[in-house]
């Protein structure tokens, strides 16, 4: 859907100053984007591997570890130079960004940006970058601002969730303030929410509608599931959103469907797997099968993107759950099976260099079908 980011090295010096998840391997987790059939895919690239093989070689005290990151680049549209979690919700502020009176068009099944890709591969669906400037905080505090608990869904799948309001006007009840936007290209920083998190909120079957941007949820037939959200940028402003944090989590009863909206301008990524927490790799970074968004983003004149992608998993040398992502229409879709027993569009680790994996559409309202547990 997008373009991707190349390998980027985050030399976050001074072993004792800052935590293992601030630099990760998980940070390879790329992030990135796609380009349709036929855009070439502009490439910044750093390889790092080399470099971090002298550094040891010489015993430099470093932590350092391997970035992929992509840019969100979208079709002929210029483009600027396991865990426990714990929960702390926080009054959000008024919305006061000029997202709140955007106008609204619905949403375009164009199947647009993206040919198949049978192989491995990595994730995309998300516009990330790395900060313009490094925060100072190094602090460890796990963010969570939505418990288990928020707003129940309908168990049954409702078939009126996929409809837009006629005034063309979308809510935003329940949404935190709009962030300001930062950075360009790799270094992008879109909305993150005020409180950070408030930028994805559950929904009911019978609200879904009224939001731009809204992901159908069904769980597995067999288990009860844990799903998290987060932002690609932390509540600390670094890259490292998939440590810990957490903007939305909930359990997803085998055969339920739940509803999550998403604000306009967020870039992130969910997490699903069987049992009470995800996965996680040696540094405290999700390792599970990840499902990467960008919803509106502003940088590319709203367009929006999704992807399902295998790399975290694979370079832990974890599980890969199975998980679909189709638009409502069973269009621009990306998807693993179970143990990577077919790869559709989708990202595993062998396939982290390539670009245009992922589905795309234009400016627009966004209804997306995610399928967990998703075997074929």
């Amino acid at each position: 859907m997008h373009l991707q980011w190349k390998s980027l090295l985050l030399f976050l010096a001074a072993a004792d100053a800052v935590l293992a998840r601030g630099h990760g391997r998980q940070l390879r987790h790329h992030l990135r984007r796609h380009a349709p059939p036929g855009q070439v895919a502009q490439e910044q690239h750093l390889d790092a591997r080399d470099a971090g093989v002298e550094a040891r070689n010489v015993r430099t005290v470093v932590d350092f570890d391997v970035v992929t990151v992509t840019t969100t680049i979208f079709p002929n549209i210029p483009v600027s130079t396991g865990t426990t979690l714990t929960t702390t919700v926080a009054p959000a502020p008024a919305r006061t960004s000029a997202a709140d009176d955007i106008d609204i068009t619905t949403a375009d099944s164009d199947n647009l940006a993206v040919s198949v890709s049978l192989g491995l591969g990595l994730s995309a669906g998300v516009s990330i970058g790395l900060s313009a400037s490094e925060p100072t905080s190094t602090s460890s505090t796990i963010y969570t601002t939505t418990s288990t608990t928020s707003t129940p869904s309908s168990t049954a799948a409702s078939s009126s969730w996929t409809s837009t309001p006629a005034s063309g006007k979308f809510s935003t009840a329940g949404f935190g303030g709009v962030t300001n936007t930062s950075g360009s290209g790799i270094s992008y920083s879109g909305n993150v929410g005020n409180p950070w998190g408030s930028n994805i909120i559950e929904v009911s079957a019978s609200t879904a509608s009224q939001y731009k941007y809204v992901a159908q949820f069904t769980g597995s037939n067999t288990e009860d599931w844990t799903v998290v959200f987060w932002n690609k940028i932390g509540p600390d402003g670094k890259l490292d959103g998939w440590y810990g944090h957490s903007a939305l989590n909930f359990t997803l009863a085998a055969g339920e469907t739940r509803y999550v909206a998403f604000d306009v301008n967020s870039q992130g990524a969910w997490g699903a797997a069987a049992g009470d927490s995800l996965p996680t790799d040696e540094y405290g970074g999700y390792a599970c099968t990840w499902g990467e968004f960008d919803f509106g983003n502003s940088q590319n004149d709203g367009w929006s993107g999704w992807d399902v992608s295998a790399i975290q998993a694979q370079s832990a040398g974890l599980t890969v759950q199975g998980m679909k992502i189709c638009e409502y229409t069973g269009e621009n879709c990306s998807y693993i099976t179970s143990r990577v027993k077919t790869v559709v569009n989708a990202y595993t680790e062998d396939k982290k260099e390539i670009d245009g994996i992922g589905g795309t559409v234009v400016a627009g309202a966004v209804r997306l079908k995610v399928q967990v547990d998703y075997s074929g």
